[in-house]
């Protein structure tokens, strides 16, 4: 009984912890200190992340970095 509380224990908390190392949102930055970044995320949330982006730059936040956010592309017209 014991072997199996704690391994589902162990497996659940590798789950938490591979979900938020996966953390991932679209959003504009909210403060620039030194190399850590604030970006207010679409969905209201904020996250921290290490990178160089200017104060009201839209940027994508993956595993605690940040890249510039990506454009949409072009509309194809006709069939």
């Amino acid at each position: 009984m014991k072997k199996g509380i704690v391994s589902a224990l162990v497996a659940l908390s590798f789950l938490v912890c591979t979900a938020a190392a996966s953390f991932a949102c679209t959003g504009v930055v909210k403060a620039v200190d030194g190399a850590n970044v604030t970006v207010t995320c679409d969905d209201g949330t904020e996250a921290v992340a290490e990178g160089a982006a200017a104060v009201g730059d839209k940027v994508t936040v993956k595993d605690g970095k940040i890249a510039p956010a990506k454009k949409k592309a072009a509309a194809i017209e006709g069939c």
